[in-house]
């Protein structure tokens, strides 16, 4: 493998969950449907890839850890955010939202690979699941 420095991502240390919105607003903008995103970070937060890891339907998404935690692994990550959009707007997180979570939290857990927050992107706003109390 070759380290390649990165132009877009340059100097864009990850510290706050508003730094994760920013930068997954670029990526999360004005959807038509849902969107799951896996931010892959350095140990010192600087994200080295980013990657689109489900597509799902107007108001619903099919998310499994196993999907999430490859892009990590073949990133050799040592943390990631995980974002998804919800095209209503509403930033709210659902019981779904939740216990898909709760389960990657466990499956990084699992191999190595810290979960830091999982942001519900709205129109103008987010929710972070960190920040709530379920990570």
């Amino acid at each position: 493998m070759v380290k390649e420095t990165s132009l877009l991502y340059k100097n864009r240390s990850i510290k706050s969950p508003e730094d994760g919105f920013h930068l997954f607003k670029q990526f999360l903008g004005e959807l038509d449907r849902e969107y799951f995103v896996v931010m892959c970070l350095d140990v010192k937060n600087q994200p080295t890839h980013i990657n689109v890891c489900h597509v799902g339907t107007l108001d619903s998404i099919l998310v499994h850890p196993r999907e999430v935690m490859k892009t990590a692994i073949l990133s050799n990550s040592c943390s990631i955010i995980v974002a998804h959009n919800h095209s209503s707007g509403n930033p709210s997180p659902s019981p779904e939202d939740i216990e898909v979570t709760k389960r990657l939290v466990e499956a990084g857990e699992l191999i190595g690979i810290d979960v830091l927050d999982h942001l519900i992107i709205g129109e103008d706003d987010f929710v972070s699941l960190k920040e709530k109390g379920y990570i």
